[in-house]
């Protein structure tokens, strides 16, 4: 039996329903009064079983009876007042999954991670799986909790569990845009007018749902494997969103110093209102630069061929039309 830890997520969500699609015994993990809203259509084929990332014994018992674990629970934050949920969530929880893995014999863990975790570094372009992690101003606070979370990984390889690494660049996906990488559509939707110089390297849900489930089964492990179907200027994905919307683009250009006054700016509003910064002084950092994340191995291992980028924003940009539509 599969366990999927983070199940009510947005990546976690497509997930099961890979497993639903394939007939396949499995439970969903997740927190105490999580929203489930995204598997609301699905919810008859599916068995919850909550259990919080941060307690050991509770996911233990979760996985009773579990073969397989597919863990995509995770927080993706930028913010620098979440610096401690970060850790606790992605290290600590990441740790305390490898624990119960091994507690209760599991067969196998695919470990949902991130490109972030590869790190980078200034004046490098091209990264693979076998990019050494270096200190850099440019590595994130969420790209040191995924890279110490690997670590964990593999130290649960070292202990006897089979693992597999997944790192994804950026998941697009029809889900709340209040939320994650889903936030870019709404950006466009609201007609806001700002972009920045840089890349985005971007992957279909789909696509890292599929990958997630074939790796269950294959003979590799204690190995990385980056899911990215490419890169896309930033002002070229909002302009091919906004005309998927109807709306009008982002036009005006932020510079490095504008950038940098506007976290500023930000990280006050966010404080008095509690809520997410759209630019944080790291975000600020890496606007501007250009990384492309190799695809090669994932695709050489499955033959895989990765949704292309058009086909992601009108399945994408159709959902949230609709859904707005619908309050009109």
């Amino acid at each position: 039996m599969i366990a999927v830890t983070g199940a009510n997520g947005l990546l976690g969500s497509f997930i099961i329903r890979k497993l639903i699609e394939n007939k396949e015994s499995f439970v969903a993990i997740k927190r105490t009064n999580s929203d489930t809203s995204l598997l609301q259509d699905v919810a008859q084929y599916i068995t919850w079983r909550d259990a919080d990332v941060a307690d050991e014994v509770a996911l233990a018992d979760a996985l009773e009876d579990v073969t397989h674990v597919i863990h995509a629970a995770a927080i993706v934050s930028f913010n620098p007042r979440k610096a401690d949920q970060l850790m606790d969530i992605n290290v600590m929880g990441t740790r305390n999954v490898v624990n119960a893995c091994l507690v209760k014999n599991v067969k196998r863990l695919v470990h949902i991670s991130s490109v972030a975790a590869l790190g980078r570094q200034k004046e490098q372009r091209v990264i693979d799986e076998k990019n050494k992690w270096v200190d850099s101003s440019i590595n994130s606070t969420y790209a040191e909790s995924k890279y110490f979370a690997e670590l964990e990984v593999f130290r649960g390889q070292e202990e006897g569990l089979s693992t597999v690494i997944i790192n994804p660049s950026v998941i697009l996906a029809p889900a709340n845009w209040d939320n994650s990488s889903a936030k870019l559509f709404k950006y466009v939707w609201n007609e806001k007018p700002f972009y920045v110089d840089g890349f985005l390297n971007y992957v279909d849900v789909r696509d890292v749902a599929a990958i997630a489930y074939r790796m269950l089964h294959e003979k590799v492990e204690g190995e990385r494997f980056i899911a990215n179907a490419g890169n896309i200027a930033f002002k070229n994905f909002f302009s091919r969103l906004a005309t998927s919307f109807h709306k009008k683009a982002p036009h005006i250009k932020l510079n490095s110093t504008t950038l940098k006054i506007i976290a500023r700016l930000e990280n006050f509003r966010s404080w008095f209102t509690s809520s997410e910064p759209l630019i944080t002084k790291e975000t600020a950092r890496i606007a501007g630069t250009e990384f492309i994340y190799d695809n090669k191995k994932i695709r050489q291992l499955f033959s895989f061929e990765f949704q292309p980028i058009d086909a992601s924003i009108e399945w994408c940009c159709q959902y949230y039309s609709e859904k707005m539509a619908g309050k009109k």
